[in-house]
């Protein structure tokens, strides 16, 4: 699979990324979920500035691909919500549940990207931000940058950076996971009240590997502005499937399911907070790593998850089309588990209903214990697995 991502230009670890970055400040708290850092906007002791950035990633390849067959704009509409959700919920993880600042950056090759599809992606974002006040999680949207970079994009790109100013006595850090607490999982599939079709639970990374691995070569020879010319061959769109192809198990078409938008658990978390204050000692957004992504976080603790939400039908397709082995399954896509609370066993009850409320399923997953060094264990349906 290593060989396979760098034919396809992606990597993996990103080691130089990290190197490169290695020097600079990483906040008040380096090893929380996303930066901390004094509260440069009010100069307030008590209190902090919370960032994140992020994107869509190469989904918006696919609503690319989907939008050309179909002629179904609508599916633009989701990316808004990934390259938002990408940012709200790593800002979740450290208690971060209102008053977002929100600002956008649309980068699109003009040849391909007309402004009915900008118009369709902003028209998304702007919904999102409508669905979320709903349920009490207000995003403050602060304008953004729409720029035509043909010379440097193919299709379109579509990012996001989100800001909150926080109590820092109201701050989950990761530092808190402790020895017996246990990991409770929510369902990244199924289709929450706040959400208006049957999600995949596919999120918004793995993509690349994903869209090439399930798709068929029919989309190399028709659409070849959706990679890069100079990619072995061996690994474009070198699957079997259509993007209309139904996939089975669900309500959705193959195209539909790799699109399903990039669910948040915020308006979920924002209720358990306000119903169980300082009981929660962790909160882990499974995205890029998916289930080892908590190993960037801990310190002398094991990891062991052994009753895992089921694998959705989509992972089950990519790992069948891909010969992907499970043990990397689970460390590029959430397979179905995708956010995790730590807390103390006495709360899981309230969380799990609170969860269910929302018509989200979850369930505990498994605990944490002591070890030598930072581990995660995974007792799955298609084997054991261990990482660190």
């Amino acid at each position: 699979m290593e060989d396979k991502y760098l034919k396809r230009g992606v990597s993996a670890g990103k080691e130089e990324v990290h190197a490169a970055v290695k020097n600079l400040y990483h906040g008040l708290y380096p090893k929380a979920f996303c930066k901390i850092y004094p509260d440069y906007l009010a100069g307030a002791d008590g209190w902090c500035n919370v960032m994140s950035s992020d994107g869509s990633g190469t989904k918006s390849i696919l609503a690319y691909l989907y939008w050309k067959e179909t002629g179904d704009l609508s599916v633009w509409r989701g990316i808004a919500q990934d390259a938002i959700v990408m940012n709200l919920d790593d800002l979740l993880c450290v208690g971060a549940t209102d008053s977002f600042l929100l600002t956008s950056i649309i980068n699109r090759n003009k040849h391909q990207i007309p402004g009915e599809v900008i118009a369709e992606i902003i028209a998304g974002g702007n919904e999102f931000v409508q669905r979320m006040k709903e349920y009490g999680v207000n995003i403050y949207q602060m304008g953004g940058e729409t720029a035509d970079l043909g010379d440097c994009v193919r299709t379109t790109t579509v990012d996001a950076t989100m800001a909150a100013r926080m109590k820092k006595s109201d701050l989950i850090l990761t530092q808190n996971i402790k020895p017996g607490n246990v990991i409770i999982g929510f369902a990244s599939y199924g289709q929450a009240v706040y959400e208006e079709q049957y999600n995949s639970g596919i999120s918004s990374n793995g993509l690349t590997s994903a869209r090439h691995d399930l798709l068929s070569n029919y989309y190399a020879e028709k659409y070849p502005e959706t990679f890069d010319a100079a990619t072995d061959s061996s690994v474009v769109y070198s699957g079997t499937k259509k993007l209309t192809d139904d996939l089975s198990g669900t309500p959705l078409n193959i195209g539909k399911a790799l699109l399903s938008p990039t669910r948040t658990y915020t308006p979920i978390v924002k209720k358990i907070l306000h119903e169980l204050p300082a009981q929660i000692t962790g909160l882990i957004n499974c995205t890029g790593g998916a289930h080892t992504k908590v190993l960037h976080y801990i310190d002398g603790l094991r990891i062991i998850k052994n009753n895992l939400l089921p694998v959705p039908p989509l992972f089950t397709l990519i790992q069948k089309e891909s010969g992907t082995n499970w043990q990397e399954m689970y460390k590029v896509l959430n397979c179905g588990t995708r956010f995790e609370l730590y807390t103390d066993e006495k709360c899981a009850a309230i969380i799990i209903d609170i969860a269910r409320s929302f018509n989200v399923e979850a369930q505990i997953i498994g605990y944490t214990e002591q070890a030598t060094k930072a581990e995660v264990f995974l007792q799955t349906q298609h084997g054991t697995f261990t990482y660190n």
